[in-house]
Parts: structure tokens; C-alpha cells; sequence
């Protein structure tokens, strides 16, 4: 698997998201990343293929255990995240600020993450994207107690999830577990 930890990110964008996801690589490069890019190359491509086939092919990399993470773009980032979210053990989500960004990664394990290039801007995209690659699952970013607990066992309980079984126990999901939590103001 190429992993963050190596430096290895997959990205991909259909032509409405290439603007942006170029400044990104761009960036990441800069950085020392090896990028895997399996979307539109060029801003002139003929025939570029649609949002969804994008995120499709996106998703069954993740799926598959190729990557740990992706980065994928379209116009509003909508799309390309329904579509890799189609496919198991995906968990997308599509963020147009840096708290949104450390949300996802630490409190939801989002594996791929979505962003629109009609809405981000260039920079806050880079901002974006550094955000997610520095952190993990559980990270110091919260305060709460018992945050990554709490979190954890939301994401194990996505990963076993079968809706089969869930209709089958009429729409109740099976608990794997109970983990305390409540919202309450920061501490000083």
C-alpha cells in the first residue's frame, strides 16, 4: 500500500476540478510527494472523462488497498465523493476549509478527501491538503475527552457495517461497543 507516511497521495479530477488540483500537485511536489494522478491530465483533453468514473476509479484504489488516501477535485467536489464513496471501506468527504480538512481526518478517517474547485481557492486548497496529510484518526486536534475513542469505534462501526444485516435487525445497527461523549464548552 502507498501510504502517507511514505509520502505517496493519489489524485484525480474531472476538467471542472483540474485547475485546482493542479496547484495542489504542484504544491505537494514542492514538497517531496510522489503523486499518482489518475484523472484529467490537461486542461485541453479531448473527450475527459466525467466526474463520476473519475471518483470510481478513485474509490477502487482505496478499496483495493493501492492507497491509504486520495485527493480528488471536480466543481463542487460533490460528485467525485458520491461516486468514490460508492465503493467499501471508502469514507469521503468534501471540505472547503482547513478546520473541515482536520475534522475529517481526525475525528472521520476520511480517506478520500473531496474539494470543488468553483468554491476553494488555490491556496486554501494547499492549506487544505496540508492539513489532512499531517494528521491521523485520534490526533491532538480536539479536546475532548475521550475524542478518539469515541471516533474510533463511529469508524469501526462503518467499516463492518452490511446493510443486510442492518435490515435484516430492523435498521438497528450493532453496536460494537459504548463510548461516552458529550458536547460541553472548552476548558480554559
Amino acid at each position: 500500500m502507498k501510504t502517507i507516511k511514505d509520502k505517496q497521495i493519489l489524485v484525480a479530477a474531472d476538467f471542472a476540478g483540474f485547475p485546482l488540483k493542479e496547484a495542489v500537485v504542484e504544491h505537494l511536489k514542492g514538497k517531496g510527494w510522489t503523486v499518482t494522478d489518475i484523472g484529467v491530465r490537461a486542461a485541453d483533453e479531448e473527450n475527459p472523462e466525467m466526474f463520476h468514473r473519475i471518483g470510481l476509479k478513485v474509490g477502487a484504489k482505496i478499496a483495493e488497498g493501492e492507497f491509504e488516501r486520495a485527493l480528488v477535485f471536480c466543481g463542487t467536489g460533490m460528485g467525485i465523493h458520491i461516486a468514490a464513496s460508492k465503493c467499501p471501506g471508502v469514507f469521503s468527504g468534501v471540505v472547503e476549509s482547513v478546520p473541515a480538512a482536520l475534522r475529517a481526518i481526525t475525528g472521520n478517517e476520511v480517506n478520500v478527501l473531496a474539494m470543488g474547485a468553483f468554491y476553494v481557492a488555490p491556496q486554501m486548497g494547499k492549506e487544505i491538503t496540508d492539513a489532512y496529510l499531517s494528521h491521523n484518526l485520534g490526533d491532538t486536534y480536539e479536546w475532548w475527552p475521550n475524542f478518539y475513542e469515541f471516533h474510533k469505534l463511529a469508524c469501526d462501526e462503518l467499516n463492518a457495517f452490511s446493510y443486510e444485516e442492518f435490515k435484516k435487525n430492523g435498521f438497528e445497527l450493532k453496536h460494537l461497543g459504548e463510548v461516552p461523549l458529550a458536547l460541553m464548552d472548552k476548558p480554559d
